[in-house]
């Protein structure tokens, strides 16, 4: 069976999978069950292929009938097997974790409606990443966009959930309004709807850029890019863990993919799309951290993570484009690998991370990070998990974030030794190095306020340990990252293969990822750290010696409280007041004017700096500055024909003009 065949039945098994579930009983344990056995089947198919596709099938396309344009062309290459990967793995592992944290016993409301939307998410997204025409692309990124829309307002009864279900869809629809702009743009430039690469020469300066700043726009918009992550630290806070797992480690590489794949169309693209790929990342990522370190919420705080990594996979994207522009193979192994491999490592262990979120939340019936303490006493496996996951993203040894990352500091690096764009490129070496520390200060916040400590929840609150439903997806997902931690040469060959796809005609040129980064290397310090931490656990362990247990240090207070501990707000002050500039705090202080006052609280709060201060002020001013057009509705039938009839003859006048303009342009 070809690539392309596992692959479609992959898309329907899975479209389908919440489907038999609508015909048991809303309290019935086999709708789950059923949706769950379609899923895995689906994601074992679909992965075989993507591994085929990867490994050793060539590329396959498909032609499918569609009404009005004849036929839209499907197809498998690496780039797609690549992308397809975390896509199937996360929607199968996804679906599991599910059977504990979202049982239908538990939600009988809305268990169905969740399951029939994962499908259906997992089947667009597949959709999306064969399209080889510009309708099944879009009817795949359409699929996606409503799915999603109703997995975030799973709860749709909190307000909080609706209001973060509507930005989601106001956002991901202006980015799909962009995206026909930009394939009807594609269709007038080349003659086709069909996504090809175009012949050297063919486009002007100007078309070029007009396709790629439509394309970064559409394309960033869904994948989170700071300015444009608007939707993303609601959505990813108020959907369902595993639902955020999905949107945070796999929906936002729809955006990468797309991109990736528009951006290798064009034979000789501008070194200037390279630079401002990278300082757009590096913004992205810098300010990411830096707003993920003012959050008091735990799910909120990994969304921004989220814009964080995203900003440096455009950073590794940025280099390989100036590799491409200037003709640096090093640069576009590099920057290339680097890029697609942390997309791979993101989707790990970011979806690790908000499985582990969902794990507290499962467990202590809270997310509030300064309400949580010591919660690796009773949940050892969850906070063991917790910490395989926050090594990964901050960017260590011995876990695969560490060599992504170094694949990018490599492509930064290799600029420095050359002149002109790659100067420039290589000042961002040091942000690159900055979010790092900070990402490592956020995570030590975290894990110490959440899962160290004395516990702040009150004693009457029950907590316990997942069920291995919920586990054993989180296992894998952190097998995934010890493995590419341990082994980055075994991702290297499919690696190779994707970079040969997004730079054809340079086979010959292109170096392997093998011969530019040291991957034994890395190999070999991943393996001595692992050794090295394994023997001092087995010294250091309890069951070796016999040690006494003492109460805690208690700075000499006779009943110490956990209200004496740091919390996760008091221990990441200092950071926040250094980014005062960017973040703008707003802190609510009690004053004191007796000397024995009433009990009094204090807090703060962190607004996102572009949609609760930018676009929410100005649809309020907006909203007050048309309140005058409420008097025009009446409520009268007759009123609005009259008003559609006026807008029509506007509408015709307008296009009788801009017709008559066309003409004398052109006839001069």
């Amino acid at each position: 069976m070809s690539a392309l065949n596992l692959i479609i039945s992959a898309l329907l098994l899975t479209a389908i999978s919440g489907l038999p579930g609508l015909c048991f009983s809303r309290f019935s344990p086999w709708s789950q069950r059923i949706a769950v056995g379609f899923m895995s089947l689906g994601a074992l198919a679909g992965l075989a292929g993507a591994g085929l596709a990867l490994h050793h099938a060539p590329m396959t396309t498909a032609e499918l009938p569609w009404p009005a344009i004849g036929q839209a062309m499907i197809g498998v290459d690496a780039l797609s097997a690549f992308f397809l990967v975390p896509i199937l793995l996360m929607g199968g592992l996804g679906s599991v974790y599910g059977l504990g944290y979202w049982s239908q016993q538990r939600h009988p409301g809305t268990g169905q409606k969740l399951r029939v939307f994962w499908g259906l998410l997992v089947a667009g997204m597949t959709l999306l990443t064969i399209g080889r025409h510009a309708l099944s692309f879009l009817l795949g990124w359409e699929i996606m966009a409503l799915s999603a829309f109703f997995l975030v307002t799973t709860e749709d009864q909190r307000e909080e959930s609706r209001r973060a279900g509507w930005i989601y869809l106001v956002a991901t629809h202006v980015g799909t309004l962009t995206l026909f702009g930009l394939f009807v743009l594609w269709r007038w430039t080349t003659g086709s709807y069909i996504l090809t690469p175009v012949a050297s020469g063919t486009l002007s300066l100007g078309l070029m850029n007009g396709l790629f700043f439509l394309a970064l726009f559409g394309f960033g918009l869904k994948s989170g890019l700071m300015p444009l992550h608007i939707w993303l630290p609601g959505a990813h806070a108020c959907a369902p863990s595993h639902v955020s797992a999905m949107l945070s480690g796999v929906v936002l590489k729809t955006g990468v993919y797309g991109l990736v794949r528009f951006l290798s169309l064009f034979p000789d693209p501008p070194a200037a799309w390279g630079g401002l790929l990278l300082v757009l990342g590096a913004i992205s990522g810098l300010l990411g951290v830096v707003y993920a370190l003012a959050q008091h919420d735990l799910k909120r705080l990994l969304a921004y993570h989220s814009v964080e990594n995203i900003g440096i996979i455009f950073m590794g994207l940025g280099v390989a484009m100036l590799g491409r522009s200037t003709h640096q193979p090093e640069w576009v192994v590099l920057g290339l690998a680097g890029c697609l491999l942390h997309v791979w490592n993101h989707s790990f262990f970011k979806a690790l991370l908000f499985l582990c979120a969902g794990s507290v939340i499962h467990g202590a019936r809270e997310r509030r990070i300064d309400r949580l303490g010591g919660l690796a006493k009773v949940m050892p496996w969850t906070a063991a998990l917790f910490l395989v996951g926050a090594v990964a993203i901050c960017g260590l040894p011995p876990l695969n974030g560490f060599v992504s990352e170094f694949f990018v500091f490599l492509g930064l690096l290799r600029t420095a030794l050359s002149n002109g764009a790659g100067m420039a490129a290589a000042t961002l070496v040091p942000v690159l190095a900055v979010i790092g520390a900070l990402a490592l200060a956020c995570f030590v916040k975290v894990y110490g306020a959440v899962f160290l400590g004395t516990p702040r929840l009150p004693p009457t609150t029950p907590v316990h340990e997942s069920p291995v439903t919920m586990r054993g997806p989180m296992l894998a997902l952190a097998a995934c990252c010890v493995l590419i931690g341990l082994a980055p040469a075994l991702v290297a060959p499919s690696l190779d293969r994707v970079i040969a796809i997004w730079w054809p005609g340079q086979t010959l040129t292109t170096p392997r990822l093998a011969l530019l980064a040291p991957l034994n290397e890395i190999s070999f310090l991943a393996i001595t750290l692992v050794t090295l931490s394994a023997g001092l656990v087995w010294l250091l362990a309890p069951g070796r010696r016999r040690i006494p247990r003492v109460g805690t240090w208690d700075c000499g207070y006779a009943q110490p409280t956990s209200r004496m501990q740091y919390t996760a707000s008091s221990f990441a002050q200092s950071l926040v007041g250094l980014f005062h500039w960017a973040l703008r705090p707003h802190r609510v202080q009690p004053r004191l004017p007796e000397p024995f006052p009433a009990t009094a609280a204090m807090h703060s709060h962190v607004d996102d700096a572009v949609l609760d201060r930018m676009i929410l002020p100005a649809g309020q001013r907006m909203e007050r500055l048309f309140g005058w057009f409420h008097r025009f509705q009446q409520g009268l039938v007759q009123h609005y024909v009259l008003y559609i009839l006026i807008t029509l003859l506007l509408m015709l006048s307008t296009l009788i003009s801009f017709k008559d303009l066309l003409v004398r342009l052109f006839a001069r």
